[in-house]
Parts: C-alpha cells; structure tokens; sequence
C-alpha cells in the first residue's frame, strides 16, 4: 500500500512538472502582441535575422518576466507552506500575517522616504540593493512580532488578527509616506504596488534565480524536521529537532523569500496562501517531503498562468498582477473557512 501512495506522489510531482514546463513555454509564445509561433522558437533558438522588434519582445520582455514569475511563484508557495505548518494554520501566509506588508513598508521607505539609497553606517546601497535590504529588515520586523505572539498566545484566530492589525498599521504607514512625498515618488510607487514579474530584468535575472534557488534548496532540507514539528514541540524535541532552532530559520527562511519577491516583483498576494491547499488537494498527504517539490511546481505554474493573463493579446493595454491573483486566492479562502468553521 506504501508503494502504490509513493508512487502515486511521484506521478503528482511529474505532472505539476509538466504542467509548469508547460506554461513557461506558453508565456514564451502567448502575449499582448501577436508573434508567429515559428518566429518565437527562431529568437529562443539563436537565429538573429528575425525582426528586431520581436527579438527584443521575446528575450527581453517575455524570457525575464516568464522566468521571474516561475521562480516568484515557487518562493512564495513555499513560504505560505512552511508558515501554515509552522503556525498550524491553514490561513497562515505571508500577505495574511503582514510579512507581503512589512517588506512594502520597507521598500517604501527606501523609494518614498531615503530616495531611492539605503545607509546603514559606513555602507550605502541604492536601486534594487536598496531595496532588497529595505523590504527584508521590514519582512524581519514582522516575522518578530508574530514569533513573539506567538510565544504568547497560542491562538491561532488571534495570530491572524494580530497579522492583520500589522497590515493595517504599515498601511498607515506607506499612506503618510505617500502624502508627504513628491509626485514622482508616488508614481513610482504606485506602479510597484500594483505588483509585475517584469521588475525582474536580465541584468539582474542571473541574481535574483541564484538567491531564490539557494534559498529553496535549504527549504527543502527542512522537509524533516517540518514533519515532526507537525507532531507537537515535545514529541519533535525527543526526535532530537530542536524546535525553537528550526522555527527561527524557517522564519529568516520565509522572510528572505518574500523580501526579494517583494523587492523585485512587488507585493503579490494569495500565491503563498493558495498554492500549498492545491498541493495538498492533490497529494491526500501532510508529508514535506512530497509537499514541498509539489507546492513549488504549482506556485510557479501559478504565477505563471496569472502572468500569461495579465499580458493576453487585446488592445487595452497590460492587466495589473493584483488584479489577477485575488481571483485565484478569494476562493481558496472560502473553502478553508467553510471546511474547518473552528477558525
């Protein structure tokens, strides 16, 4: 019986592989400007007597936007994952407990408050490092608060309020930031805000995928001691886990995940929360070490369908990413709500 559920787990992550191969391919052919199939694959493939205009579509703008979105999907669906186990809660995610709001907080300052330069005693940085070290110190500034609740109260309903009490507050906060800053400023910001895998250029790509698969590596290290810790504290302890060890590196390890998402690609939320319901729907199964491969093949299948639909072939222009993910998260809430109504 062990061997059929094995191998039925094994099938699962084939085809969500499959699946996100396949539409990283259709963001490469599908867009909001119309480009014979064969012309694409003539640009990916190297031939340079293509027009010049579709070869600058196609790698500049649909390569990096279809590889940012593969990897912001995984990022974030992992981190949703690795929250709910970690609070057991099947609501818990970035956007829900502040963290999405604390990296903005962050970034926000940095644009609207230190014009675009991060200092930090002898050090300053500017552009996206600027930004980058902004939305992690704003992220690492929320996971402490929700782990200091948490070692509180046990609650998980007051956690959540707690997450969305902290939304509010850095809400507040960007909304002074925005009227006490230039026009300029705003513009900027409100463009970032609406949330777009295409922050991610080429120049940058290179460390953007590099950071994000170091750090979804040692995510999926964690897939053991995540297992026990599902156990209860003591019964993890006598495994030989030690919790409070593991808890605050998958905590740095959400944090650093959803900083740079957010940093690059802008606040974008339900991924992290939805994805790892899907994962779970599929599996039949609480085991990390199927989960995780699973959630982030899907979160990036994700990200990758909500990139595709923001950019479908019409004349209105391109969709904003906020306004697509939502459709995706709404429901999802709906059904853990109405499936456990002891939240």
């Amino acid at each position: 019986m062990r061997r059929w559920k094995s191998r039925g787990h094994a099938a699962v992550i084939f085809l969500s592989a499959v699946v996100l191969l396949f539409l990283f391919f259709v963001n490469l052919f599908v867009g909001s400007v119309d480009i014979p199939f064969t012309a694409v694959a003539d640009i990916l493939l190297g031939d340079e007597t293509s027009s010049a205009a579709w070869r600058m579509i196609v790698l500049d703008s649909r390569l990096p936007q279809a590889l940012a979105a593969l990897f912001s999907g995984m990022a974030l669906s992992v981190s949703g994952l690795t929250l709910q186990t970690l609070f057991n809660n099947p609501l818990a995610g970035p956007e829900v407990f502040g963290i999405n709001s604390g990296a903005g907080l962050g970034v926000a300052l940095v644009m609207l408050f230190m014009h675009g330069t991060f200092t930090a005693g002898a050090i300053t940085l500017g552009g996206y490092a600027a930004m980058l070290a902004g939305a992690f110190i704003g992220a690492l500034a929320v996971i402490v608060i929700i782990l200091a609740l948490s070692a509180w109260v046990r609650n998980s309903l007051f956690l959540l309020i707690a997450g969305l009490a902290v939304s509010y507050l850095t809400s507040a906060v960007i909304t002074l930031l925005n009227y006490f800053s230039t026009a300029e400023g705003v513009h900027s910001y409100l463009i970032w805000g609406m949330g777009d895998f295409g922050g991610v250029s080429m120049e940058y790509m290179p460390f953007y995928v590099s950071l994000v698969i170091v750090l979804l590596l040692i995510a999926l290290l964690m897939a053991k001691p995540l297992n026990a810790l599902m156990l209860g504290d003591s019964y993890a302890a006598n495994l030989g886990v030690r919790t409070k060890r593991i808890r605050g590196i998958v905590l740095m390890l959400t944090g650093a995940l959803t900083a740079i998402v957010t940093a690059f690609c802008g606040p974008i939320s339900f991924i992290g929360l939805a994805v790892p319901h899907f994962a779970r729907l599929m599996l039949r199964t609480n085991n990390h070490l199927f989960l995780l491969p699973v959630a982030m093949f899907l979160g990036g299948a994700v990200a990758l369908l909500c990139n595709m639909l923001c950019h479908l072939p019409g004349d209105n222009g391109l969709i904003p990413l906020g306004a697509i993910t939502p459709i995706i998260g709404a429901p999802v809430i709906l059904y853990v709500v109405l499936r456990d109504r002891r939240l």
